[in-house]
């Protein structure tokens, strides 16, 4: 299973912000990091007169919006899906699942807060608040951060769920934009900057490995 996590707070606190901050902390790492949002309002992902609209307007139980780059799928169902539902039957391929929302599930949660919206939290340790980004200081025996600080939460979080579980494999990110790898250029990347760096000295066994090169190649 799949481990997972909930961002969790009252509205307008910084949830999808903090969720974004982390993701992209996660993945600068390595991992593979999946999310679900949870609306209590329904939505709808589509625009009225597109073609995949118009399937599901006309009666189709499921329909598969499919692009090079994407694929999105549209399915009725009769109740709110639990998390772990949503995970076995729809998300694969990920060392961690990060929730927007689910206050009331019985995950990991980490709880956005901040003083001047809300007198209180949301959440306490009957509800399995693993830590709080703040931007106060709380008189509570739970973990807490600068609500901006995703690299210490990522540190948790990793250490929490993540330590002895294998990477997916390599991320790539150029100009701030994910790009995604063939199975067999991540390999091969990976295993030619695992060998270089393993060639220094006090390098010899990398665990994650961060490169960032600045400006443009003969500048």
């Amino acid at each position: 299973m799949i481990p997972v996590i909930s961002v969790v707070g009252r509205s307008n606190t910084g949830k999808t912000t903090l969720i974004e901050k982390l993701v992209k902390e996660l993945s600068g790492r390595g991992w593979r990091i999946a999310t679900i949002k949870h609306d209590v309002h329904g939505f709808d992902i589509d625009k009225e007169g597109k073609d995949s609209y118009r399937h599901k307007a006309a009666g189709a139980r499921m329909t598969v919006i499919s692009s090079p780059a994407k694929v999105a799928l549209v399915k009725d169902v009769d109740r709110d899906m639990e998390i772990d539902e949503i995970a076995s039957g729809f998300i694969s391929d990920a060392d961690l699942i990060i929730t927007e929302g689910y206050k009331r599930n019985t995950k990991d949660k980490i709880e956005v807060y901040r003083k001047e919206a809300y007198p209180d939290l949301l959440c306490g340790r009957d509800d399995r608040l693993m830590a709080v980004a703040t931007d106060a200081k709380l008189g509570i025996d739970v973990p807490q951060y600068d609500i901006n600080d995703a690299q210490g939460l990522g540190d948790l979080i990793e250490e929490k769920f993540l330590k002895g579980e294998v990477h997916g494999g390599i991320s790539l990110e150029v100009d701030g934009k994910i790009i995604p790898l063939k199975p067999f250029i991540s390999k091969m990347l990976q295993g030619s900057i695992r060998g270089l760096i393993s060639s220094l000295k006090n390098c010899e066994d990398p665990g994650v490995i961060r490169i960032k090169i600045s400006g443009s190649a003969g500048k």
